[in-house]
């Protein structure tokens, strides 16, 4: 098998990545500008359900060309799934009988996910978001916290949990470098609960969330699926949570995903859902929002948190996609609801130490030109229900 040397195999990489430099300029309300990318202009694709860019927008954003799809979408943002096991069994994530997770021996081991993860921040990523399964099942999730976190460029590291261990890992995971976390928690009641994920564990949901604030995490995400029939009573009372709290409630249009059963039945749509909250909360405002935002986010007087709401399914943010995403297996897919993938490397990478396989950066610019082919936005919730994919358990959170 031929290899190089991890230093010499880097040489190589940089050499056939084409280096941009793109920084936001900011438009009036509509959304109107440019941005300026190998010298040249491209009308903004940030419009969509967007008010207009940051001001507090970085001028300046060097990303390789490999990370710019053909709209000019700058992929800064990688979410790596770090494991298909999990400690609860969500309706709406996995069916009922379960699903055949991959094999330990084929799930990215730490060090592969670390020269991975190298590999895109290298390139202009500066966020990295963990995802599952259930990422602190990990053994290792300290350690690959403090690698990643380690990475020159790297602004942001998060993680996106369900909360059930959290909360006596979270101190450790703090140290290691985790900035941000998204905690997952579609009811405040426990029978709920159980009935939902089938399994017990609601109050150290809870406790993971008040262990997040007293740890100083502002703002502490808690992010809930709202289906009609099961919780969408409880719109105001997860909204209760926010007032002296610094806890961003974000509430989530049901998506199809293979083997949760949906149905626009129990679909309940972002306007419907911004309508309980102004009928009880009538001071609520619009935040403006960074233009990759993929949640639209508001502020109510004299509340200490924030409420959002994330409406993948009836007014897309496709305009402003800077997601991809690492599956466990090592598949690499550029959109949440395509059901496209590509094997990051056509043989295993564990076992290298030192040195990495030739194919490695030639298997990333394989990968990334799949950047190229993405789509300018999924096909809509009919379609995404009735196309093929994972389950969200396999995909990552």
């Amino acid at each position: 098998m031929i290899v190089l040397e991890w230093g010499l195999g880097w040489d190589i990489l940089r050499q056939v990545k084409l280096g941009i430099k793109s920084h936001f300029q900011s438009g009036n309300s509509n959304g109107q500008g440019s941005i300026t990318y190998m010298g040249g202009s491209l009308p903004k694709m940030y419009a969509t359900s967007r008010e207009k860019f940051s001001e507090e927008a970085p001028e300046e954003m060097p990303v390789s060309d490999m990370l710019v799809d053909s709209f000019g979408r700058l992929h800064t943002y990688l979410r790596i799934s770090l494991t298909e096991r999990c400690n609860l069994r969500c309706q709406y994530c996995m069916p009922a009988e379960g699903v055949e997770l991959t094999p330990s021996t084929q799930v990215l081991s730490q060090n592969e996910i670390v020269r991975l993860a190298n590999l895109f921040v290298s390139s202009g990523v500066d966020k990295i978001r963990l995802t599952g399964g259930e990422p602190t099942i990990r053994k290792d999730i300290e350690e690959i916290c403090l690698q990643l976190s380690s990475l020159k460029g790297l602004k942001t590291l998060a993680i996106t949990t369900n909360g059930i261990t959290l909360a006596r890992k979270l101190p450790k995971l703090k140290e290691c470098g985790l900035s941000s976390l998204n905690i997952s928690l579609d009811t405040l009641i426990p029978a709920k609960f159980e009935f939902m994920t089938r399994r017990k564990g609601h109050e150290r949901v809870l406790e993971s969330i008040n262990a997040a604030i007293d740890l100083g995490y502002n703002p502490v995400k808690v992010n809930c699926v709202v289906m009609r029939g099961f919780n969408d009573d409880e719109i105001c009372d997860f909204v209760e949570l926010t007032r002296d709290k610094p806890i961003n409630v974000r509430f989530i249009e049901f998506m199809p995903f293979d083997g949760n059963i949906w149905n626009v039945k129990k679909l309940v749509p972002y306007s419907e859902m911004l309508d309980t909250v102004v009928k009880q909360f009538t001071q609520l405002k619009r935040i403006q929002d960074h233009p990759t935002e993929t949640a639209k986010n508001f502020r109510i007087d004299g509340h200490q948190g924030a409420v959002s709401f994330i409406t993948s399914m009836t007014e897309h943010f496709c305009a402003g996609c800077n997601r991809l995403r690492l599956l466990a297996d090592g598949n690499f897919k550029v959109c949440l609801f395509g059901p496209s993938e590509i094997a990051f490397s056509p043989f295993p990478l564990s076992g290298l130490k030192s040195q990495v396989v030739i194919a490695l950066p030639c298997s990333y610019g394989s990968s990334l030109s799949q950047v190229k082919r993405k789509k300018a936005s999924h096909a809509g919730m009919f379609d995404i229900a009735n196309t093929p994919n994972r389950p969200m358990i396999h995909i990552g959170g």
